[in-house]
Order: structure tokens, then sequence, then C-alpha cells
């Protein structure tokens, strides 16, 4: 199981983790939701009770991982599997050029 916190200006938002059998979950972080500032990563993951599930990489997460030739760059420089888009997310956008950030969670961390 493979897990990530998530950030939205550098503010923890949620975490997101990847089962064993490659199903993908997201679920706000409820201290975060309970601020008054609070906001959606995105306008198609409102805020809900219970987390968002998928058989593979949550849609919004997947469009947050380069294309093109910086996504060549990327797997060439770090030797990623093109298949493994939870791995490519975790290496790829820990650092965003936009507002969210995800951040692997090691073994052990929290």
């Amino acid at each position: 199981m493979r897990k990530a916190n998530v950030f939205l200006f550098d503010r923890l938002v949620g975490r997101l983790i990847e089962t064993n059998e490659g199903k993908c979950q997201f679920e706000y972080d409820a201290d975060y939701r309970h601020i008054s500032e609070a906001e959606p990563i995105s306008p198609t993951m409102p805020f809900q009770d219970e987390p968002y599930c998928s058989d593979e990489l949550l849609p919004f997460f997947d469009g947050l991982i380069p294309e093109g030739w910086l996504l060549d760059i990327a797997e060439e420089t770090w030797k990623l599997n093109p298949r493994d888009r939870f791995g490519l997310l975790l290496a790829c956008c820990r650092s965003s050029i936009g507002a969210v950030s995800v951040r692997e969670v090691k073994d052990g961390e929290e």
C-alpha cells in the first residue's frame, strides 16, 4: 500500500491511498474541512463525508501528472514505469507548479 499527503497551498487537505490491489482512495482531512477558509482541491471533488474511491488513480490526480516531453524526461531520469500512474504522481507532483502538491508518506510516517 502506498500513501500520500495532499496539500493545497502547502496546507494539508487530505490523504491519498493506493491499495495493494491498485485501487485508489482520497479523503479530506477532518481538521481541514472544519476551518472557515477551507476549499475543495477541485470543483469535481467537493467535500463529502465518505472517501472518493476508484479502481484506478482518480482523474483529478491523474491530471496532475505531466505529459509529453516533460513526462518522458521524468520517466528516463528517475527510471519510472510509465504504467505506474500512482508512482508517477508521487515522483512528479511533490512540488507542482499549481496549488496542489502530493507528497509520499513512507512506512512508519504519518
